[in-house]
């Protein structure tokens, strides 16, 4: 009796499990079990930079980079630009003969090349013109314009006067 007992538990426990979900194909190859239906996403891109995390690949660091370390140019039609987004932003060769630029809604970037001595970068019919900051042109309209400065500009002041 007590067998009889033992080996129904037995079968209804190995009876309950389930292998399988539906819909899912599972497989196995060397120790390694992988599921058809995976959510796992691999979102890098050619160079390896993971976009999801803000990263793209610059030409000129040779390296994955946040473009919003650059320098920020804001809009010439929103000069007040409160939105990161719709800004380009400008990253320099350290012997600052290339100008890397990330237009707004582009996916990748294209090179100016200059002088710091002219201070003016160009390739085609876009021009970056470094005078009291810096101002990057097509086809001679001014389309973004910037203080030259890294960072997120604070105004006013946090004490009382």
């Amino acid at each position: 009796m007590k067998k009889t007992i033992t080996l129904l538990l037995l079968l209804v426990a190995f009876g309950s499990c389930k292998l399988k979900d539906a819909g899912e194909e599972v497989t196995e190859g060397k120790g390694n079990v992988t599921v058809k239906d995976s959510t796992v996403v691999n979102d890098k891109d050619e160079n390896g930079c993971l976009a999801s995390a803000g990263y793209i690949w610059s030409k000129v660091n040779k390296e994955c980079v946040k473009v919003f370390s650059g320098l920020q140019l804001n809009p010439m039609d929103q000069a007040d630009n409160a939105d990161e987004a719709l800004s380009a932003y400008i990253l320099f060769s350290e012997d600052l003969k290339q100008a890397e630029v990330f237009l707004p809604n582009e996916t990748s970037s294209m090179l100016l090349t200059g002088s710091d001595k002219t201070k003016v970068w160009t390739m085609g019919d876009w021009q970056l013109v470094a005078s009291k900051g810096y101002v990057l042109k097509q086809a001679g309209v001014d389309k973004f314009a910037g203080d030259g400065e890294i960072g997120t500009k604070v105004t006013g002041s946090d004490t009382e006067q």
